[in-house]
């Protein structure tokens, strides 16, 4: 056992921030790739990776979505991070010096308000605490970095302005990914189960497979479609749903799945976080 937790990007990034939010008692360890956060678990360079979905405001993080199915690891748990972004600077340097504010082209799109009534033009950077890290290499008093409060913590940047972005609500939803696979926690009722599956070359597959979760009372809170191999007709979808895989209902509305599937693959049975809606 390492005791450490893999994300992808600089220390400071959202995910380190992630990281520090579900297992603060692991050390985390800054990888250069999704692909790499898998591999260091895989490997046993650490123990968990912290791979990033989805966002309220961005929408799904595709690259993950395509890689999980063939990671062989197993999702043991999820996260939310409320993603706060700050205006970082050289300290000492006020608002009104800033004329330029780097960061990755995500968070640039959901500061534009901000940046707007300032007049802080754009720099594109290859990521957030990767941003901060060169706004703190290059010591330039004009060029701030948008990123979280820990990456001005880690490269000794002030925070000029807090919680700048366009959206109250903006929210990432993490996955926490081990080796090992821990379908026997349980949570109460408070469950969630993520899997994978094709459907069948036959009329209405689709509308059939889905029939079994509406009947026996499943929610099915995300399903998504993307193409397999290049493809234009192979499909695979991505469902999460409410519920154990021992819990009646959801047997029988997996039994209906797989009758109207090639295969389904059981990505991860855990505990819902406390921070979904309604909890």
């Amino acid at each position: 056992m390492t005791n450490r937790i893999a994300f992808q990007g600089e220390p400071g990034a959202y995910s380190h921030q992630a990281c520090r939010d579900a297992r603060p008692d692991m050390e985390a360890l800054p990888c250069r790739t999704f692909e790499d956060v898998i591999a260091a678990v895989r490997s046993g360079a650490a123990d968990l990776g912290m791979l990033p979905v989805e966002n309220s405001t961005y929408g799904r993080v595709a690259d993950n979505h395509t890689l999980l199915p063939n990671s062989d690891l197993h999702i043991i748990d999820e996260a939310f991070v409320r993603v706060h972004i700050n205006l970082l600077s050289v300290p000492g340097t006020p608002l009104q010096d800033i004329k330029k504010a780097m960061s990755h082209t995500v968070l640039l799109g959901q500061c534009q308000e901000f940046l707007r009534e300032h007049d802080i033009h754009r720099v594109t950077g290859a990521d957030t605490a990767g941003s901060a890290k060169q706004v703190a290499e290059l010591g330039d008093p004009a060029l701030g970095a948008l990123a979280s409060e820990l990456a001005g913590e880690i490269y000794g940047l002030d925070v000029v302005a807090r919680h700048i972005e366009d959206q109250s609500n903006n929210t990432t939803r993490f996955l926490v990914m081990s080796r090992e696979p821990d379908h026997s926690r349980r949570a109460g009722s408070n469950m969630m189960t993520t899997f994978v599956f094709e459907v069948r070359n036959i009329p209405a597959a689709l509308y059939k497979a889905m029939g079994g979760f509406a009947t026996n009372g499943v929610n099915m809170t995300k399903l998504e479609s993307y193409m397999v191999g290049g493809s234009f007709t192979a499909t695979q979808f991505y469902a999460d749903i409410e519920g154990h895989p021992d819990d009646h209902n959801v047997q029988l509305a997996m039994e209906e799945l797989a009758y109207f599937t090639t295969n389904v693959n059981i990505l991860g049975v855990y505990p819902a976080a406390r921070r979904r809606e309604g909890r």
